[in-house]
């Protein structure tokens, strides 16, 4: 439950942080927001060269450490987590299915006929796991941990399909040269595994490398991220010990809750306002963004959980109810980091992105609120006002706990 509680604390800082790119991007600030962002920042070393905008070492460097942690996540959920067995992952992978599908069936609705937009298609069938939980944290600990099991379940999931989806999808022109150290690399890792080296930084050093060498692939970057953590050993070098993967895990949650996935909501989540019409809120990608996380999100998390259940191939959480499950479909369309992120791989154009930053914040803000209050009517024994305070005085005492035991 540490994990869940980190999480959660991490989404508080995301709401604010969101909150001061907005602020930023829509006041005096606003010319040196967007400068910073695009300040050129070059590494060479010979002839290999990376040359970027500030914004995108930020997409494509930082977020590859997300999505490692992601990666070690998914990996520890199915071997001896939430999704190491079939009774387990039953309810949230019919939930997750749901919760992909249907969102991407709405936006496709509004942008069919545009070949440009519909590229953005996958925009919001993704959930944000750290907002998402750091709603659910605002209501209590009355809430069944079951429930915040299952919405982690259905975000991991999500994580899961977003990987593929990207690395199908999102893909440029490859570069077979580039791929071929990729690969190298790729089997120097496993070849770490296979010869049970339980030290992180010969991974760590091979996944720098093979990260530079997606990059200039075409392949996504990030993807290196995942390919790093799918080879750090789950297994103990001695039961005094924690993993390797397990040590990774916990040592990088500070740094990505409170660090890394901050800095990318505050690059990423400054909406301009500025000239902006009821048409351009109503514009094709914003209004399928939006009703794809609101709408979709929830019919088809909850729709697809409630057939499992009443076919009897999955059971509800332990000490839910349906309207809780409702609520937590809700919370499933808050997709924020991995919908922003989608989207600066589908657009490169600046008033679609804009779209995106705006269809994400309405669908986003929504169906939190949503699922906000269809919980707290729900849980009779949720805290009252003061939650909110409650919330971020925990959260105080989790970074103090948090930075102690890393140092």
């Amino acid at each position: 439950m540490d994990f869940i509680h980190l999480e959660a604390s991490g989404g508080i800082v995301l709401m604010f942080t969101a909150l001061l790119a907005l602020i930023a991007n829509n006041s005096l600030l606003a010319s040196g927001y967007s400068g910073i962002l695009n300040t050129p920042v070059v590494v060479q070393f010979g002839a290999f060269e990376i040359a970027k905008p500030f914004l995108l070492w930020i997409n494509d460097g930082l977020m590859a450490i997300f999505f490692f942690l992601v990666g070690l996540e998914i990996k520890r959920e199915v071997l001896d987590g939430e999704l190491s067995s079939l009774d387990k992952a039953s309810l949230p992978l019919f939930a997750a299915v749901g919760g992909i599908a249907a969102p991407a069936l709405v936006y496709l609705f509004f942008n069919y006929n545009d070949p440009v937009t519909v590229s953005g298609w996958a925009i919001p069938a993704a959930t944000d796991i750290a907002f998402a939980l750091g709603i659910l944290a605002l209501l209590g600990p009355r809430v069944p941990a079951s429930l915040k099991i299952f919405l982690l379940a259905v975000a991991i999931i999500d994580d899961l399909a977003a990987i593929i989806i990207i690395a199908l999808f999102y893909t440029e022109n490859l570069s077979l040269v580039a791929l071929s150290w990729a690969a190298a690399g790729t089997v120097g890792l496993f070849a770490l595994n296979r010869f049970k080296v339980m030290r992180i930084l010969p991974y760590a050093l091979i996944g720098i490398f093979v990260w530079a060498a997606v990059l200039k692939s075409g392949v996504h970057a990030t993807l290196a991220g995942v390919i790093t953590a799918l080879a750090i050993p789950l297994a103990r070098p001695n039961p005094d010990e924690p993993s390797p993967l397990r040590r990774a895990e916990h040592g990088l949650h500070i740094w990505v809750a409170f660090l890394i996935l901050p800095l990318f909501a505050f690059a990423n989540a400054g909406v301009s306002l500025a000239g902006l019409s009821l048409a351009d809120v109503l514009a094709p990608v914003p209004l399928g963004i939006a009703l794809g996380l609101f709408f979709g999100k929830q019919i088809g998390v909850f729709l697809l959980s409630f057939v499992a259940v009443k076919m009897g191939l999955a059971k509800l959480p332990q000490g839910a109810n349906w309207m809780q499950v409702y609520g937590v479909a809700c919370l499933t369309g808050v997709g924020f980091t991995m919908s922003l992120f989608i989207g600066t791989l589908a657009f490169d154009d600046a008033y679609l992105l804009n779209g995106v930053r705006l269809g994400v914040l309405m669908g986003s803000i929504a169906s939190g609120l949503l699922g906000y209050f269809l919980l707290r009517m729900s849980c009779k024994d949720c805290p009252t006002d003061d939650s909110v305070v409650d919330a971020i005085e925990e959260l105080g005492e989790e970074v103090r706990e948090a930075t102690g035991s890393s140092a």
